[in-house]
């Protein structure tokens, strides 16, 4: 097979079929896994939950994942949000014409890896190859399909005054890898991404505490902008305790340097839940005892005042808004 992808590969011909079957199928292989037009699957029981997502992050590899784990958590997560266990997904690759082939089976390895940890099945894809400088490296389209839990509904129309807000771990990590990754600053500093798949510390959550509201993936925007879509969907206030809120040192070294604010970086391993206020505390002692969110902590409360408004009580005692979001801070984050 040759070192790099070819316009041949994406042709349909018998280039194509050598990369479905020496990159993808040697990754993606079960029982629901088809060469056919379409996968025929076993239908869940209950209520589902779809989901579709695209991945286009550069650079394409950086501390802590790269697209291939990026998309296959980004499209767990969203479902796991819904209170669905994630069943099947498929995917869908644009590669830019020379990319390595080296580089390509090392995604397809995390995709497949990830995919295992949580069990869900990659049952059907497509692949085109584009010309050289039309797409910038690979970009992957994922769709999923979970089976929503008995008697679970989640969504952001749900939060109720009084509810406490509750985030997995440290904000803002994620984004500031990708900066750090671009080396756009000149700025030396050891931070991971925080890329997860987060089903299992769900299903858990959602056992102990079926009554969860809200769950949301703070992804694009950050916890912030996740925040403000909460107040406006509900109709109610957000008060944050700044004292609180995790960030990772390095994180928040980067940050002060460049003026930027965590709460507005993306996370792809950090969940918003909003649940009763009585429930919080058994809530987040299940999320420390599970892998990814051990660091869990509440962070604020649901007010009727101030409605669709984020209000942060700064270590000071004062109160202050939290800007509205703006702009996307960094480009091609996920």
């Amino acid at each position: 097979m040759n070192d790099t992808v070819t316009m041949a590969h994406g042709a349909g011909g018998k280039q194509t079929s050598e990369l479905i079957q020496k990159v993808f199928r040697a990754h993606f292989e079960n029982p629901y896994f088809t060469a056919d037009d379409a996968s025929v699957l076993p239908a869940p029981k209950g209520r589902i939950a779809m989901t579709t997502d695209g991945f286009i992050v550069s650079p394409q590899f950086f501390p802590g994942g790269n697209i291939g784990k990026l998309s296959i958590c980004g499209t767990v997560n969203d479902l796991s949000c819904m209170g669905a266990k994630p069943l099947y997904m498929t995917c869908a690759f644009v590669i830019e014409e020379g990319f390595e082939m080296a580089k390509l089976e090392e995604i397809a390895a995390a995709m497949e890896k990830t995919a295992n940890e949580v069990g869900v099945r990659l049952v059907a894809g497509d692949t085109k190859v584009a010309g050289k400088g039309q797409c910038g490296g690979v970009f992957i389209t994922t769709t999923g399909i979970g089976e929503i839990q008995e008697g679970i509904e989640t969504s952001g129309k749900l939060a109720r005054p009084g509810d406490a807000v509750i985030v997995t771990g440290d904000v803002g990590r994620h984004g500031c890898a990708i900066l750090l990754a671009r080396d756009e600053y000149g700025i030396d500093a050891d931070v991971t991404s925080d890329c997860a798949p987060l089903w299992k510390p769900v299903e858990a959550a959602l056992n102990a505490v079926p009554d969860i509201h809200v769950i949301r993936d703070a992804t694009r925007g950050g916890v912030g902008t996740v925040l403000y879509e909460i107040a406006a969907e509900s109709g109610v206030g957000v008060c944050l305790d700044q004292s609180k809120i995790p960030v990772d040192d390095k994180v928040r070294g980067v940050t002060g340097m460049l003026g930027l604010e965590p709460l507005y970086l993306a996370c792809e391993g950090r969940l918003v839940m909003i649940c009763p206020q009585e429930k919080a505390d058994r809530l987040v002692e299940v999320l420390r005892g599970q892998k990814y969110t051990e660091n869990a902590v509440i962070i604020g409360t649901i007010t009727k005042e101030h409605a669709g408004r984020v209000i942060m009580t700064t270590e000071i005692g004062t109160q202050t808004l939290l800007p509205e979001p703006g702009n996307e801070l960094l480009p091609r984050i996920c």
